[in-house]
């Protein structure tokens, strides 16, 4: 072997070796172009941080309601619901069989009743909190009993999406503010931001199970059609309305969905 051949470049593995062709048949390439629904509503990339989730080119959080006032004023969530944002809500109502609460009713009521007697037996003043809580419980159980009212367990979460960080947390300070004002407060699902999103989609599976046991009365406070009025800017005339006889005047085209 010469020692210039040392310096020769070698020749490439790919021309030496043959390729084999294989046949494309049309069926195949109609079937590798065909779209299913899952690759269209599916985003382009999905990142799940421990208090928020990148979708696509958004950002979004999912947020619970965990605490409640003791008295729940009519049409309170109508403004959240009415927000100009982008964001989804939803509402999950379980009814509780009321056989079995009236038992654990009796024994926190018993609870509660033992607590207002030790005071007075130890001569301490008395506490008003628990005195409100005894006639809640009573109230309660009278209604329950007559079938006047029912109880049912509750669960409100919200995602809210946004372009940037900045957008998302000027977002949550709005909703967060608007709810502490009615003495409301929410949390963000911290490291289950995921459940909380399968949660929020429409697929009637409750992820998060954070409830709050509400009965009849207040429940009916959560929906904001508190209004008889059907009477807008600008749209058809549809007719009138029999509860005040106003017009109805709306356009359905002009809403997004």
């Amino acid at each position: 072997m010469d020692i210039a051949d040392l310096f020769k470049p070698k020749e490439k593995e790919s021309e030496e070796k043959t390729h084999e062709i294989f046949p494309t048949l049309p069926e195949t390439i109609y079937e590798a172009g065909i779209l299913e629904l899952k690759d269209v509503i599916a985003p382009s990339a999905l990142e799940i941080n421990s208090n928020y989730i990148k979708l696509g080119n958004k950002i979004c959080r999912t947020f619970f309601i965990m605490s409640y006032p003791r008295f729940l004023a009519a049409n309170w969530f109508s403004p959240i619901i009415n927000l100009d944002k982008v964001f989804d809500i939803s509402i999950f109502i379980h009814p509780i069989d009321t056989a079995s609460i009236m038992r654990q009713f009796q024994k926190k009521v018993a609870e509660v009743q033992s607590q207002i007697h030790m005071r007075e037996e130890k001569g301490l003043v008395r506490d008003p909190q628990l005195d409100i809580a005894y006639q809640d419980l009573e109230s309660l159980r009278d209604k329950l009993q007559a079938a006047e009212e029912k109880l049912f367990s509750l669960g409100i979460y919200i995602t809210i999406y946004g372009d940037s960080m900045e957008d998302l947390d000027k977002i949550e300070t709005e909703i967060k503010s608007m709810l502490e004002a009615r003495l409301i407060y929410v949390k963000p699902a911290l490291f289950q931001q995921e459940q909380g999103l399968n949660t929020v989609f429409p697929l009637a599976t409750d992820k998060l199970e954070v409830h709050s046991r509400f009965n009849s009365a207040p429940l009916s406070s959560i929906f904001p059609f508190v209004s008889f009025d059907l009477t807008s800017n600008k749209g058809i005339l549809y007719g009138i309305n029999r509860h005040n006889n106003s017009l109805v005047l709306f356009d359905r085209f002009s809403l997004e969905n």
